[in-house]
């Protein structure tokens, strides 16, 4: 008796929705369509309360023990750390060639360079401050830059200075002054 009941009241929903004006359906179906929209986004907003409130009383909560920070290291173990990251001393030619060599990759003109060795006896370390004037493009200037950055670690860019002759020029003339900071030995002072 249930499937003939259900089969005549889909029957005039069909012949109601055929006497209707096209315009009134669909104005019907839209509305359904933004009423049922809203039931989704209050039934998302309030899953989204829920999480909030779970977040919220999970931050609460005090962290365990275990997930606290690592303590701070001693000024032994940063000094150490410093010591360890110099470069050494005696292979300054082979960083100067490196230097040479992402200048001429980056499609740089190298001009000679001035190289000023210096100790510093506090410290217990070498800096070896290189000043380089180089002519090309302005983003080969820094990539060159940057490069050297990555490739000496222990090299710092102290200043760059930029000149240009002309303003539609491509061609950049830049100073740069890099430091690179050596020990004696890999790892110890001197």
């Amino acid at each position: 008796m249930k499937d003939v009941s259900l089969s005549t009241l889909w029957l005039r929903i069909v012949l109601a929705l055929r006497r209707m004006n096209p315009v009134v359906a669909g104005a019907s179906a839209l509305a359904l369509a933004v009423m049922v929209a809203i039931l989704l986004m209050l039934r998302a907003l309030a899953g989204l309360d829920e999480q909030y409130d779970t977040a919220r009383r999970q931050a609460a909560v005090p962290p365990a023990p275990s997930a606290l920070a690592p303590p701070a290291p001693s000024a032994d173990q940063n000094l150490a750390h410093f010591y360890a990251s110099l470069g050494e001393r005696g292979k300054v030619e082979r960083q100067l060639k490196t230097l040479f060599a992402l200048a001429e990759k980056n499609g740089l003109a190298l001009r000679q360079g001035e190289y000023r060795s210096s100790q510093d006896r506090a410290g217990r370390f070498f800096t070896y401050q290189i000043t380089l004037p180089v002519t090309g493009r302005y983003g080969a200037i820094w990539q060159f830059a940057f490069d050297a950055l990555r490739a000496l670690p222990h090299a710092s860019l102290d200043d760059v200075a930029f000149r240009r002759d002309a303003i539609g020029s491509e061609t950049v003339e830049a100073r740069l002054r890099l430091t690179l900071h050596l020990a004696a030995t890999p790892g110890a002072p001197r």
